[in-house]
Order: structure tokens, then C-alpha cells, then sequence
């Protein structure tokens, strides 16, 4: 069927009038935003149906393979058996910053009587037109931003090679960029019998590097140079890209600016929310701009709010030790070892919530919790690739359990960095349903992970890594400001006039927690933006963190876990700030046994570098037991009388206690 006006319909079920003009940003009968959709029709039968025809009495087709959903209100068709090409897909889920995600399926298409794959989150914009290649934009990126492609590409070969994937790597079409992110539009099985390499890779990457920047044409050569060898090592090659790309960021200044604050919201009796900074209080703290959390609580009065505020003020802590111990180093410490620290905190964390539970005897819906979303940017020593000493790498490491999330803000875009761990991304991951019929299930939005409700053993961390080679801002917040798509609907009228300078982050913060309160309101709202800038003009270098004494512990590592994937069991609990009343907290257990990792080797010269870095985490380890726990507690809630304690303690302990206000 050939259509003669592109339509769209609004969402709003109640509206009186539907149907609106596909140029209409906002529904002419109701003012809801209208979702404009567009998708990836997959497979050879999308090349003979025309442009402009309507595809089963709903999907638009807008030029070749990108389809425009007119009713993007309806669930699309699902067979009840998923086919096994979709597999990958939701196996590769928590990649959905990179990769597409299956939508549905155009059932009996015209003649053909077949059935079309549709893919969301596909590299298209919002008018529909698909972002262009690397080799499109590769001329006009900057030294940097090739370098950290062809980096995003690395670190996809290997979750996509154990899924016979790498195909897709490999073709020059399917690889698009957004910015500095490197996106696919779909997903190609590689034949049994066709076996690709990392020589396959460097191929593809040869006519790339003749045309790469001056300062890092010969680097890069080399590297894929290397990549030709027979028994070539995957992580020498990782190592030597991810030291090109710190140098080439290091060449750019960077300046951070950071606000934070947090609402009770219209609705909720108190504020379980907790997030740092969280007031101009805060703004003297050396940790700032260089920390930012939120966490929201659950378990009511005297659970969430204490949860949240334990969670805070101890990864405040380790952070600090951290961000002191790395600047102390004479040589850069690996990415490696910098992640498995960040996890490390967040289980320490945990245990110390979930001490808190078992010493008050809370079980099921009574045990206190929170979630977390929290960044740190690490402002290492490097030496760039023009031979000066610089002040800041320009790595951002970004960690999260639970569904407060992230987006990445620049003038062109708005990415949601972070995946929510709650039964709708559960259900996907371990390929028993597709994302929008997960979506319909009355638990959809329940919980899966947060800290405090098990052991860390069961905790499944993730730890993303990201390098700041462009200006933009990092929002943090709770799901008060993000239900409802609130941040993806408004970013352009709330974002842009800092990035122009017309508003000031403090003043962004405030208007983020207005819109909270106007659109959502029935939460708590937190909210933390920091701006990035690296243009050249007017900037100043961040500067590292001066180290401080810190007393060495060790943490003792947990014992490898059985798969629990089959003996997970749901636990409800009351009060959350993150549901409505009547949600709860469905714990997932990963298809994966979960560990607190141990550091491997590194090629840093302090043999003493683990003990100092795992330190806090032992002492904090050692507070989770017990009446102690109920000490560190005390600190969070009374700072004063914990520092009356504090000068009991043996000096070296002491030395670990927060500062004096």
C-alpha cells in the first residue's frame, strides 16, 4: 500500500484525536510528545518493497531498510518462539550503547510471505536519516576520535567473536559513528567454516590508517602491523592502542564544572534519595569535580535514606584513597587494575548495607537497599603525543547497580550510557523475551540488583570506561527525573543553554528537578550534571588530587560462585523510592559466576600499590561486622561523635577517618 502523507499516532490512549503529521514534534489534540521511531529492516526482501508503502497497516517504509513506525504506541508482532538469529541480540544486551536491539517482526510481507526482522536502536537520528560511516567521517574527526573508534571496535571483538560475530566488524557499511561512538546496524553470524582473525580486522583498518592524523598515522601502522603476525597477542595490541589514545586526549585541556542536588518530590512522605554534591556545601571538597554519585534508597523511613547515605559517604572515602594512590604512582596505573578497584568498593559497600540488615534482622521486604549510579574521572600523568608531561588522561570510568542512570549530552545528541537492572533487561539478557514485550509484564520495572539485599558475591557490577575528547555533560539521576523518557524528550531545551553559557550547571540542576517535578513527581529527584569542556580556548588543566598517608589492609576475596542463574528467588520490598508501592525487588542472579576480582600484575613500579589501594575496603570490611558496623553508621548520621571515636583509635587507623569539617 502507497501512502500519501506520513502519519504518526499519539501515544496518549485518552487523546481525542490521534493521528498527526509526521513533522509534528509535539500531538496537535493533547501536546504529548509524539516517538518518532525509526527502524532497521533486516534481509534481502526489504530491497523489493518501494519507498513510501506502508508495511502491514503500520510501519512506513522511509528509504531502504529504515522503516518509520506510524504507531509506536502498539506492541509490535512477536512469534512466541523466539527464531535463533535473535539470539545474539539479547545475549549482547548490556552492548546496547553500540549494537541495535531487535524490535519485532513485519509479519507475511507482501507476496513473499515472509517474515521482516526490525531493529531499534539502530544508528539513525531522529529525521530519519542513518549516521554516517567512519570512513564518511573519518577525514573530519580529530586525532583522538580515530583513535578511539578504532579502540571501541577492539573492545567489541571479543564479545562478539565468542558469538561468531566479527563479521559485522569487519563490514565498512555497518559501521557507523554518532560523535565519538561507534554504532552497528546490525548483526552478522560469521560461517562456521570461515574463520576471522584479528589479521581480518587490520585488513579492514588498513585504508583507515593510511588516511589517520600525522601525529598518529606511524603508531597506528604499527599496530596494525602487529595485528598481521601469526601469533599475534590481543592484549599487547589493546595495551598499545589504549596508550596512543591517552596520549592523543592528553593533548587537549580539560576543564570540569559540577552541581548536584536532590528533592523530595510532591508526593513522597521523605527523601530517600542521596547524592554527592549534593549542595554548595560540598563544593570545597577535593574529591570534587572529580566524584559524582546518586543514589536512591529503598526501604522506607530509616532503611532508604540510610542506605543511600552509607553508600555515599563510603565510596567517598575509598575514592578519595584511590584518586590519592594514583597520584602518587610514577607510572600510569592500567585500566584493568582501575576497574576492578571501582568494583571492589561497591561490594565493599554492599556488604557493609547488608551487614546493617542482618545485625537489625531485616528480611525480605523489611531489608534497606539503594542504587547507584556513580562516575569518577581519573586525572592521571601522561605523556602526550607531542613528548610534554600532561595533568589529565581524560579516562571517565562510570559504574551503576540498579536503574539510576546516565546520559551523555553534547550539543548534537543525548546517549543513555547506562542499562537498568530490573526485569525487563533480566528477561532480555538470558534470551527469554524481547525488550518491548518484557516491557508489558506488570514486574517489568521491578529491581533485580542493588546494593545491601545480598552478599557481594551475588552482586554483578558493571564498569564502563569512557575517554572525554569532546565537550558535553554527564547527568546523573534517579529514576524521579528519568521515568517516562523525560530526559530523552527534553534534553534539548534543559542541556543546550549550558553548552552555550546561558545557564549555569547550578541553575541546569534546578531546572531538571522542576521538570521532575512537573512530569513525574511522585518520587524522590537527584540530580548531578557535570560539563566537560576541551575546546582549547580559555581552559585551564585539571590538575591531580596531592597523595595523602594511607594505613595498608587487604580485603579478603570471596570464593568463586556456583551459576545461580536457576535458584534465583524474588524478594520484595516495601516502600521503595524506586517503584510504587506495590512493585518489588525481583533479585537477578547472573548466568555468569560473580567474583571479586584480583588484581593481576601491572606495570607499576610500587609493589605495595594492591595492599594501599585495597586498604579502606579491609578497614571498612572489618566495620561490617558486628556493633562496628553500627559505628560507621554513626559517622554517616552524627560526624562529630564519630570523630570523638576517632581519636581513640591506634593513629595509624586513625589516619583512614573522614577529615575534620
Amino acid at each position: 500500500m502507497i501512502s500519501t502523507q506520513r502519519i504518526i499516532y499519539c501515544i496518549n490512549k485518552n487523546c481525542d484525536i490521534l493521528i498527526n503529521p509526521e513533522e509534528n514534534a509535539v500531538c496537535a489534540s493533547c501536546q504529548t510528545p509524539l516517538i518518532h521511531r525509526y527502524l532497521w529492516a533486516v534481509g534481502s526482501l526489504t530491497a523489493k518493497i518501494t519507498l513510501n508503502t506502508k508495511v502491514a497497516n503500520r510501519y512506513e517504509v522511509i528509504k531502504e531498510q529504515v522503516w518509520l513506525d506510524s504507531q509506536p504506541g502498539l506492541p509490535p508482532d512477536v512469534p512466541e518462539e523466539l527464531p535463533k538469529a535473535v539470539i545474539p541480540y539479547l545475549r549482547l544486551y548490556q552492548e546496547r550503547l553500540h549494537l541495535p536491539q531487535v524490535y519485532g517482526f513485519a509479519r507475511d510481507v507482501e507476496e513473499g510471505n515472509g517474515d521482516i526482522l526490525l531493529l531499534e536502536n539502530v544508528p539513525i537520528d531522529e529525521t530519519g536519516h542513518i549516521y554516517p560511516t567512519i570512513a564518511q567521517a573519518w577525514q573530519q574527526a580529530t586525532a583522538v576520535r580515530q583513535v578511539y573508534w578504532l579502540w571501541q571496535i577492539l573492545q567489541l571483538w571479543t564479545p562478539l567473536s565468542e558469538l561468531g560475530l566479527t563479521g559485522s566488524l569487519l563490514a565498512r557499511d555497518n559501521l557507523r559513528v554518532q560523535g565519538w561512538c561507534v554504532r552497528l546496524l546490525e548483526l552478522y553470524q560469521t560461517p562456521a567454516a570461515e574463520k576471522l582473525s584479528l589479521q581480518d580486522l587490520g585488513q579492514c583498518w588498513q585504508p583507515l590508517v593510511a588516511s589517520a592524523k600525522t601525529s598518529i598515522a606511524k603508531r597506528l601502522q604499527n599496530i596494525v602491523e602487529q595485528m598481521y603476525e601469526t601469533k599475534v597477542d590481543l592484549d599487547a595490541i589493546v595495551t598499545q592502542l589504549n596508550n596512543l589514545l591517552l596520549a592523543s586526549a592528553a593533548e587537549l585541556p580539560l576543564s570540569i564544572r559540577v552541581a548536584g542536588s536532590t528533592d523530595v518530590g510532591l508526593v513522597m512522605p521523605q527523601n530517600e534519595d542521596t547524592c554527592y554534591p549534593g549542595g554548595f556545601s560540598d563544593l570545597d571538597e577535593p574529591l570534587i569535580p572529580y566524584l559524582s554519585i546518586v543514589c536512591d534508597g529503598i526501604g522506607g523511613h530509616e532503611g532508604g535514606e540510610v542506605a543511600s547515605r552509607l553508600a555515599v559517604e563510603s565510596v567517598k572515602l575509598q575514592i578519595r584513597a584511590l584518586l590519592a594512590e594514583v597520584a602518587a604512582q610514577s607510572q600510569f596505573v592500567s585500566p584493568e587494575l582501575l576497574q576492578e578497584q571501582l568494583e571492589i568498593s561497591l561490594r565493599v559497600v554492599n556488604n557493609l548495607i547488608s551487614a546493617r540488615n542482618n545485625e537489625q534482622k531485616r528480611q525480605g521486604r523489611e531489608r534497606m537497599a539503594t542504587t547507584i549510579v556513580m562516575s569518577v574521572q581519573i586525572p592521571q600523568r601522561i605523556e602526550t603525543i607531542s613528548g610534554r608531561q600532561a595533568n589529565n588522561s581524560h579516562e571517565l570510568y562510570l559504574i551503576n547497580v540498579g536503574d539510576s542512570r546516565a546520559y551523555w549530552i553534547t550539543a548534537d545528541y543525548c546517549q543513555l550510557l547506562t542499562v537498568d537492572d530490573d526485569v525487563t533487561t533480566r528477561e532480555v539478557r538470558f534470551a527469554k523475551s524481547l525488550y518491548r514485550k518484557a516491557l508489558l509484564r506488570p514486574d517489568a520495572t521491578a529491581l533485580t540488583q542493588a546494593l545491601g539485599t545480598r552478599d557481594a558475591e551475588s552482586l554483578r557490577v558493571r564498569v564502563q570506561r569512557f575517554i572525554v575528547e569532546e565537550d558535553g555533560i554527564l547527568l546523573l539521576c534517579s529514576d524521579g527525573l528519568s521515568d517516562n523518557d523525560w530526559v530523552e524528550q527534553s534534553w534539548q531545551d534543559y542541556a543546550k543553554p549550558v553548552l552555550t553559557g546561558e545557564v549555569t550547571v547550578e541553575d541546569a540542576v534546578r531546572n531538571w528537578i522542576n521538570l521532575a517535578n512537573e512530569k513525574n513527581g511522585r518520587d524522590n529527584i537527584s540530580v548531578v550534571l557535570t560539563y566537560y569542556r576541551v575546546y582549547p580556548e580559555y581552559l585551564a588543566p585539571v590538575t591531580p588530587t596531592p597523595p595523602v598517608e594511607i594505613v595498608e589492609a587487604e580485603i579478603q576475596q570471596p570464593e568463586e560462585q556456583e551459576d545461580l542463574q536457576e535458584q534465583e528467588q524474588p524478594i520484595s520490598l516495601v516502600e521503595s523510592s524506586q517503584t510504587l508501592p506495590d512493585l518489588h525487588l525481583d533479585l537477578d542472579v547472573s548466568d555468569e559466576p560473580v567474583r571479586t576480582p584480583e588484581i593481576p600484575p601491572t606495570l607499576i613500579e610500587k609493589p605495595r600499590l594492591r595492599k594501599r589501594l585495597l586498604m579502606l575496603g579491609g578497614v571498612l570490611a572489618l566495620l561490617a561486622g558486628g556493633t562496628s558496623l553500627g559505628l560507621f553508621a554513626w559517622w554517616q548520621i552524627n560526624s562529630q561523635g564519630f570523630e570523638g571515636l576517632c581519636r581513640q583509635l591506634p593513629s595509624r587507623v586513625q589516619q583512614v577517618c573522614p577529615n575534620k569539617k
